[in-house]
């Protein structure tokens, strides 16, 4: 699940008893009969393998990510939640308390679509994440004051419904009717639970856990009427991950009907193909399947029923194994093209969803707790440093929405208070949650996944282990264990695919060498206070190519995309802020030619040379002139080129 920090297992009984069961009035109640034929089969919930470590328990030390995260602390700050709130006030028939915010919250053009109230959901989960990472009072409070206001908006409305887009009740009655609709009111709705959700799990905000079980009755009750088919029907337009959200509360409170929700709520025209193991996504809009596919992993999870877990295994394995750009990303203009098309697409200014990267990672971070496979890692890995954290902009905190691959593109960034992109919402999360996949433990094993400066608190080994590294700039990494007694444990360090050798040593001493890239290396022994482990890996520049396309070429070294750092000619000042995403590409107008490359690409890779400077590197274009060349994630302010069309004549 989303955020998970080790709360998943007192889920039940942190909700159990809030409310579960109240109906509201003006709300049909499902007939006993429609109740017992909609049941799901009960099966057997699935424990996870590996546990995360709750995010208070991680500290990170000065590194890009803490950067990040502080860069998103404060732009959470800045924000003012009554103006989030203005639009769900005015639906309840109460007074605003501040004017709304602009872009998708309330600009014309995105009214017919209803997203207004989006950004509200991520703010309330990103405070709440904010609260758990840091301990900060302010942003409980901020959760606090959004919770109570929700809940003066459901008492005065006499209704569960909580929502910010224009016409409200009306909408949803309309598209549960069968009528026909604009907009996307699920999807939207969606991001409300999850922000409730995340203020009673990780802020203990014991008002929205009622508001959100108000809230989750309502939507049981409301959608009892509906056949399977009607229900079905309705799933075709974009829903988010309401079938996640309703297995979480079933985990949270036990209550069947919230899981037999969650599997209404799971399309089956998804779901049936993916559970044969066939691919149907050309052409889909990826960032409305990825929700669902994490809720199939959650009913899984919920149920034991099979078909769920292979659909979701299935649908990671042909997205990040053969729809994946080298960033991690996928798509162009949010949907899913034929691999065999990749030329036709790789350069589009409108690929790579921050989203879809977003997503993508909940899903691998959730398949690994089940089962800790170091490929799941090597994607997170991948993704994190060349979508996450390159889609902030490091001197703002503001987020992309598209990272696209045209060469010559340049990062767009939304502004503070007039955008509020669905990119928005999910970068305000990103940035405050990366501790959470770092360690991951079992009951006698602590798993390494990525190499950034932090320390973790075992608890119940008494224990607290140190990560000292200068990774990526340097591919060592060291650990120190702080114990108050001998300790017996196995420390499972992640060999990444991306590099040819490994060594570890303790206390000095080599124990353990490796040349199979791709697994742990486990050390399985007595530990003691002040016990010293090193790993040395080994980066080299590799290149990345596509089977339809291998004329086209990216490079990386070790887990990092090498980037073309191409200046800012042709650029006006602050021409990578804009409004909104209708004004993506304006600033191609300007006159630009990006440089080419030439040669096998083999012969390309080895000509691109480290400079004096760390993690820069400097090849020559086909023309002569030189290219300098740096990791994907400090591109900023400038265009820059992450795949080269070679010119191999």
């Amino acid at each position: 699940m989303q955020n998970g920090t080790g709360l998943r297992h007192s889920r039940r009984t942190f909700l159990a008893g809030a409310g579960g069961g109240m109906l509201l009035a003006g709300t049909p109640v499902m007939a006993a009969a429609d109740t017992k034929a909609r049941t799901m089969p009960a099966g057997q919930r699935r424990t996870p393998v590996v546990h995360p470590f709750d995010l208070s328990a991680v500290t990170l030390a000065d590194s890009p990510f803490l950067h990040a995260q502080k860069k998103t602390e404060a732009y959470l700050l800045s924000l003012d939640p009554d103006r989030m709130l203005h639009n769900f006030r005015v639906n309840a028939g109460l007074k605003p308390r501040a004017p709304v915010y602009g872009g998708w919250e309330s600009e014309p053009i995105w009214a017919d679509i209803h997203c207004q109230g989006h950004t509200l959901g991520h703010y309330l989960s990103a405070c709440a994440l904010a609260w758990r990472s840091t301990g900060d009072a302010r942003y409980r409070a901020r959760v606090a004051h959004i919770a109570a206001e929700l809940a003066e908006c459901q008492t005065a409305s006499r209704s569960g419904l909580v929502c910010a887009f224009p016409t409200g009740p009306a909408l949803v009655a309309a598209h549960l009717r069968g009528e026909p609709i604009t907009g996307v009111p699920w999807y939207t709705l969606h991001k409300v639970y999850a922000g409730l959700r995340d203020a009673a799990l990780l802020a203990d905000d014991s008002t929205a856990r009622t508001v959100l079980l108000r809230f989750a009755d309502w939507a049981v009750a409301a959608t009892a009427p509906l056949s399977d088919a009607q229900f079905e029907t309705m799933l075709e337009t974009e829903h988010g991950g309401m079938s996640e959200i309703f297995a979480d509360l079933h985990d949270m409170t036990g209550k069947v009907a919230y899981r037999d929700l969650a599997g209404r709520f799971a399309q089956k025209a998804v779901l049936a193909p993916l559970a044969r193991q066939r691919d149907l996504l050309d052409g889909q809009h990826a960032n409305t399947q990825l929700p669902k596919i994490i809720g199939f992993q959650r009913l899984w999870e919920e149920t034991g029923q099979e078909a769920y877990r292979t659909a979701a295994q299935f649908f990671w394995t042909t997205v990040a194994t053969t729809r994946s750009f080298a960033t991690g990303g996928h798509g162009d203009n949010e949907h899913f093209f034929a691999a065999a098309t990749f030329a036709d697409h790789v350069f589009s200014a409108k690929g790579s969803e921050t989203c879809c990267q977003h997503n993508m990672l909940r899903l691998t971070r959730a398949l690994f707790l089940h089962d800790p496979r170091a490929e799941y890692a090597d994607y997170y890995e991948r993704t994190l440093y060349n979508g996450i954290l390159a889609s902030q902009d490091p001197d703002s905190g503001m987020a992309t929405y598209f990272q696209g691959a045209r060469p010559g593109y340049m990062k767009l960034y939304h502004t503070p208070e007039d955008s509020f992109w669905c990119c928005t919402g999910t970068g305000m999360e990103n940035h405050v949650k990366y501790r959470d996949s770092i360690y991951f433990h079992d009951d006698r094993s602590l798993y390494v996944n990525l190499f950034v400066p932090s320390s973790v608190r075992w608890a119940t080994k008494d224990a607290t282990l140190t990560q000292t590294t200068r990774f990526p700039d340097d591919s060592r990494t060291q650990f120190r264990w702080t114990l108050a007694r001998p300790t017996d444990a196995t420390l499972n360090l992640r060999h990444p695919g991306w590099s040819r050798s490994a060594v570890v040593l303790v206390n000095g001493t080599e124990v353990l060498r490796s040349t199979r890239p791709g697994r742990y290396l486990a050390l399985a022994r007595t530990w003691r206070d002040g016990d010293r482990v090193e790993l040395r890996l080994a980066m080299a520049v590799e290149v990345q190519r596509a089977p339809a396309a291998p004329g086209i070429v990216a490079f990386t070294y070790g887990p990092l995309v090498l980037a073309g750092a191409l200046g800012r000619a042709g650029l006006a000042p602050g021409s990578d802020i804009i409004v909104n995403e209708r004004k993506y590409g304006e600033y191609n107008a300007s006159p630009f030619t990006p440089p080419t490359l030439a040669g096998d690409p083999d012969a390309v890779a080895r000509a691109i040379r480290p400079t004096p400077r760390e993690l820069e590197f400097e090849t020559v274009a086909a023309d002569g002139s030189p290219v300098r060349m740096i990791p994907y994630f400090r591109i900023a302010h400038e265009r820059y080129a992450t795949y080269w069309p070679l010119d191999t004549a």
